[in-house]
């Protein structure tokens, strides 16, 4: 699968993950929390193979401010992960901060998708995207063995270098 075939579709499944998180009502606490995890493992997997694998291969030319963007999103969207780490689901704030993180991944995933992939097509072959793709899948299938999102209050200082 190509690099950026392979990021639409982890957007796709951490929407739906959104989408179910929304549905749970009121007192499925249980639930909200098994929900919670699973998004944030798996925006903590992609944030990290974007940072090391995807963002430097494609840090040229015109990309080079879009990426540096991006980088300050998912700062941003780490630190209201490592926030929700710290909370219960029956907390009043949890559901809204919850919003807030959607709210801030729906963002970043309309500006990737929407240009910053665009540019990378125009930079990359296929065969290129392709054996990053490759590489990016082996690392993300890796890390979400591990909890990665208990990795993201350790990354809350600064965005990820790109360089």
């Amino acid at each position: 699968m190509d690099a950026i075939a392979l990021l639409k579709q982890q957007h796709r499944e951490v929407e739906e993950l959104f989408e179910k998180f929304e549905k749970a009502g009121e007192g499925k606490d249980e639930v909200r929390m098994d929900l919670f995890a699973r998004i944030a493992d798996n925006l903590a997997a992609h944030a990290t193979i974007e940072e090391k694998l995807f963002y430097p291969s494609v840090y040229v030319g015109p990309t080079a401010d879009k990426l540096q963007e991006a980088v300050e999103e998912h700062l941003a969207v780490k630190r209201v992960i490592a926030d929700l780490l710290d909370m219960d689901p029956s907390d009043t704030q949890f559901k809204a901060k919850m919003s807030v993180l959607q709210e801030l991944v729906d963002h970043h995933v309309e500006e990737e998708e929407k240009q910053l992939f665009k540019d990378v097509k125009k930079l990359m072959g296929k065969e290129e995207l392709a054996i990053i793709g490759e590489q990016m899948e082996a690392m993300f299938n890796e890390l979400i063995q591990t909890e990665p999102r208990m990795q993201v209050p350790r990354e809350t200082d600064e965005a990820a270098p790109l360089a």
